[in-house]
């Protein structure tokens, strides 16, 4: 059975997830890859802070944002980092409409120019 959370508990948690993603020297990042993270297609940095909690999701600012893809293949994952690496959030959909995080092409060619539209993380 699922446990179901508060809206305040829900925010809080979401809440540590946003610091940590703008924990660091400076903006967390987020990753595009192919299923299972089997390559890395694009890196864009975040907005810092990156983003607002309210109502059980943490919604990312400062859209559209963009990078330029160093890999080849369909986006189909995305994970968030810190500033320094470490992963704080991942296992996240990719598409565009409908998924955790929303690109204009997931059909991506090293050398493209990515454009991230939106990104949402809803607490269950």
């Amino acid at each position: 059975m699922a446990v179901n959370y508060s809206t305040t508990v829900a925010n809080s948690r979401l809440t540590v997830v946003r610091d940590a993603i703008d924990g660091g020297p400076a903006a967390g990042t987020l990753e595009i890859g192919t299923t299972a993270f089997g390559a890395l297609l694009v890196s864009i940095t975040l907005a810092d802070p990156c983003g607002t909690v309210a109502t059980n999701v943490l919604t990312f600012s400062g859209m559209p944002k963009s990078g330029v893809a160093s890999g080849t293949g369909t986006a189909a994952a995305a994970r968030f980092k810190d500033s320094t690496g470490t992963i704080v959030a991942d296992g996240l959909t990719v598409g565009t409409s409908g998924t955790d995080v929303i690109i204009d092409n997931v059909s991506i060619a090293s050398g493209q120019t990515v454009n991230l539209n939106s990104a949402t993380i809803t607490h269950p």
